[in-house]
Order: C-alpha cells, then structure tokens, then sequence
C-alpha cells in the first residue's frame, strides 16, 4: 500500500483544525531541511535541519522553551536554552554520535552569516535518537559537511516525512521510525494563532491511534507476553514546537511540556532508556530577541537597553497548549504512516506499520460513534 498520512487512514485527533500544510512550516517563516544518507547494507542515517526564520538567527534570536520527559539523551545547548529562554542557531537533528559532527556544522554556519564577523561564542542546539538498530552508528560517516547540507536545503512548505533525514534509521513501537509532522490553527476568535510539531520518533510503548489500540490489536508492543526483541520501549524522541504566538520562554517552557502530553497520547512509556525531549520556540516579531528592541529610552524614561516585547497573558495561552498536545500526537501517527520498510545494519529489517489494518480499525470505531449506534453490549 502506498504510505499515506493519518488523516487519510481517517485519524483526525483532537478538536483543533490543521494547518494548510498539517506541517511545522504553516507557522509562518520557518524552514526545514534533510540530509539522508543511505550506503550499502549498513549506513541508514541523516540530519534534519530546523531554522526559526530566513534571517541570521544569532542576531535575531527568538524565545524558545525546553521540557525533559526522560534525560537519557545528549541534547546539546540544553543548558543555555534553560538559562536564557532562547536560541540563537537553528536546531539540528541527527543520531547520538553525530551530535559534535552536527554541532560543528552549526558552528561554521553561524560564524559565515554576515553580521557575525565578532561572535566568539555560540549556543548550537542539537537533537538525538539512537539509530543503531538500523545504522552502523560507530562508523560515524556523517560529517559537518554532509550536515550542513540539511541546513542548506531548509526551505518552507511540504515537509517530506517518514524514512528521512534524522528520521532515516528510527524504530517507533516496534515499527519502522521517523519524521513526522503536524499542526494546528485556532480560530480568529482565539487568536488565529498556528502551532507546529515535527518529531524525530524512535522510542517506544504501545501504540494508540487517536484512541484505537493498534499495538495490542495487532500483536506488538512493550511487554507483550514472549516480548519480541523489535518491541522494546527504549529508545528516544525529539519534539521541536513552533508558533507565532506571542509566548514569552516561559510559556513556551510550558508548551513544552503540552508536546509531551501529546506523546503520551500516543501510548509512549518513557522507558529509562528513552530520551523525551520537546522544544518550542516562537517566531512572534513582538517577542524577538534582537538588539533592535533595545532603545535609547526618553530623558525621563526608563534605562537605556530595556528590551519592548508584547506577549500573550498567561490566561489567553490555554487553546495554544492545547493546539500544541494535538499537533505532536499526529506529527507521530504521520511518522509511523509514512515510513518504509527497511533493512539495515546487520541485516536487520524494521517493517513499516500496516496501514490497512489500522484504516479498519478507524471505520470500525466510526461506524461504532456514528448517531445512534450503541456501544452497549
């Protein structure tokens, strides 16, 4: 069966509509980027870049927010996002060993843009899973070079999904991995803002479907009785969150957070090996971090340097929490519905998830809510 997302298997989570794009880049101005590299019987890996704007985001910086569901990862700059509630690089994504490969990439990216001739110090964020189930991750082939690539190719719109970019080499639940992508638009009447996921899946649990429980229908998932070794819960998940709500990094720190309420939807069981991550950023002008904020006060006025930012109150952010868990839940169904099959290292295969099944497990629980049909034995 061709892989289609899940929304055309007839998995509409939530209350909130989409996005145009159901992507992380229907927030307006984001851009997003992979590098797959595919070679021989053993090399299944890649990168996949997120940029929060088109401009030069270390001198344009927006606020960002982290929440850590499990801590068993590398996520490297974690620390200086906590302590300064912001980014000033893009966000890559990759494998566990890749990270200081990526790391440099970002690095020689940020030192290039115009503008940065003076900076002695930058704040690269990246992100990991593990994906040596499938790649022969000791080999370490992907270079800053390769990784700068992603970068690179970061663009707006469609965002290709599943067996992709960092994506290439992950398990999700047993099944084949990746990237998957969603959003979420609240009407004019709260705002009209847009919320965006893209997750990097490779961990595992027991697989719900907008409430359908596909794992336990069909056969596989953590602690099933003679558990298969590909049904493991270890494993990790990078979240990234984006919005053009107006969210200070403290808000955002608590959208964060939402992104891993939309992952437990989904059956997670944030094993101890599991690194579960989610950042959000916002691409909102009202609350940039950029020297252009800070103005020379009247005579009478404030100190010089204070930064003007307009942000959303903390009792108007409710509908863009809840945008934010629906966006991540289905960013992880299109993950696991648009992977493909694929055997790797050690000629390991991870099987793509069996879309057939899960569409008729979909019309059976739509026949069984339509009006007046009863659920009652």
């Amino acid at each position: 069966m061709t892989r289609i997302r899940a929304r055309a298997l007839g998995l509409r989570p939530g209350v909130l509509p989409p996005g145009p794009l159901n992507a992380l880049t229907d927030v307006a101005g984001v851009r997003v980027g992979h590098l797959t590299l595919i070679e021989g019987e053993a090399v299944r890996t890649g990168a996949t870049a997120i940029r929060p704007h088109a401009g030069n985001v270390f001198q344009d910086r927006v606020p960002a927010g982290l929440a850590v569901g499990n801590g068993f990862g590398k996520l490297m700059g974690a620390t200086q996002v906590q302590e300064l509630g912001e980014l000033e690089t893009p966000i890559v994504l990759t494998n566990t060993l890749a990270v200081p490969r990526a790391a440099d990439a970002l690095l020689d990216w940020t030192l290039a843009q115009p503008g940065n001739e003076a900076v002695v110090s930058v704040n690269a964020v990246v992100g990991e899973t593990n994906d040596s189930r499938l790649n022969d991750i000791r080999r370490r082939v992907l270079t800053p070079e390769l990784i700068r690539q992603a970068l690179e190719a970061a663009a707006p719109g469609p965002i290709r999904e599943g067996t992709v970019g960092a994506g290439t080499g992950t398990v999700a639940f047993g099944w084949k991995g990746g990237i998957g992508t969603s959003s979420r638009r609240l009407p004019a009447g709260l705002g009209g803002w847009t919320v965006g996921a893209l997750v990097q899946a490779n961990f595992g649990g027991v697989l719900q479907m907008a409430g359908l429980p596909v794992g336990e229908a069909l056969g596989r998932h953590y602690l099933r009785e003679a558990l298969a070794p590909d049904a493991s819960a270890d494993g990790s998940i990078m979240i990234v969150l984006a919005t053009d709500a107006p969210l200070s990094d403290r808000n955002l720190a608590r959208l964060a957070r939402r992104g891993l309420a939309g992952l437990a939807r989904t059956g997670a069981a944030f094993s101890d090996g599991s690194g579960d991550y989610a950042l959000a950023f916002s691409t909102a002008e009202a609350v940039r971090r950029t020297p252009a904020r800070r103005r020379p006060p009247p005579h009478s006025g404030p100190e010089p340097g204070l930064a003007v930012v307009s942000e959303l109150p903390n009792a108007l952010v409710s509908p863009v929490f809840l945008a934010g868990i629906e966006a991540v839940e289905e960013a992880v169904y299109n993950a696991l519905c648009m992977a493909t099959t694929v055997t790797g290292f050690n000629g390991v295969t991870a099987e793509a998830l069996p879309l057939e099944p899960v569409r008729a497990l979909a019309e059976q629980a739509g026949a069984a809510s339509a009006p007046g049909a009863s659920t009652l034995p």
